[in-house]
């Protein structure tokens, strides 16, 4: 499994342009998924483009919740490729353009090995892969903790790994038995995570590409 993070606040890599937001491409069992679009749609294609992404290569795309910085680049991503599955959580209006939309509300299996956790506080979904490692989370904000999030993934096995944004999250023990972890984009104690599980972190940025 590879997750090359797009969009983020902060980038590894001076080429590519930090912005408020989201997004990371997900390549595991012969599917491409674009996991949300960040907020701006020219800084989203840009990043793909030196990145080595064509847009066209994707065949799904997964929203996380209805926050601008995390659907701000849809719009522009369908105008070159609108070819594409989108997952949305159920709050979010319907986006014409696209080949297929799906709303989902309650836990799905999108793939054999690929979940959604389903809608959590009817805000946000995550999604969910199951690797030999065990299942790797893909969080866009956490809005409905990252407890919530965890407990919620771990109906579908052992939660090994964890990437995206947690907002405020402290509650740090929580990510005792999680074997890699990367907080990115809204998270707002990354120093005190990364100090406390050095072994088992892993910088974010735009540019970042992680292999479970």
């Amino acid at each position: 499994m590879k997750i090359t993070i797009v969009y983020d606040n902060t980038v590894m890599r001076a080429d590519l342009i930090p912005d408020w937001g989201f997004s990371c491409l997900v390549e595991v069992y012969g599917r491409t998924i674009l996991f949300d679009t960040g907020a701006n749609g020219s800084i989203l294609l840009e990043n793909m483009m030196k990145l080595h992404i064509d847009p066209r290569s994707i065949e799904e795309v997964f929203i996380s919740h209805d926050h601008y910085d995390h659907t701000g680049g849809l719009a522009a991503f369908l105008k070159q490729n609108d070819d594409v599955k989108i997952y949305a959580p159920f709050s979010l209006k319907k986006t014409r353009h696209a080949k297929e939309f799906i709303c989902v509300h309650e836990p799905m299996r999108m793939h054999e090995n690929i979940f959604s956790t389903g809608e959590l506080d009817s805000i946000e979904q995550s999604l969910a892969v199951k690797t030999e490692k065990g299942v790797v989370v893909v969080v866009g904000c956490s809005h409905p903790t990252v407890k919530v999030v965890l407990d919620a993934a771990a109906q579908f096995g052992r939660v090994c790994a964890i990437v995206g944004g947690f907002h405020g999250f402290d509650d740090y023990e929580l990510l005792s038995d999680v074997q890699m972890v990367c907080p990115t984009h809204c998270t707002q104690h990354i120093p005190e995570i990364k100090s406390l599980y050095p072994e088992k972190y892993i910088a974010g940025g735009a540019g970042a590409i992680i292999e479970v």
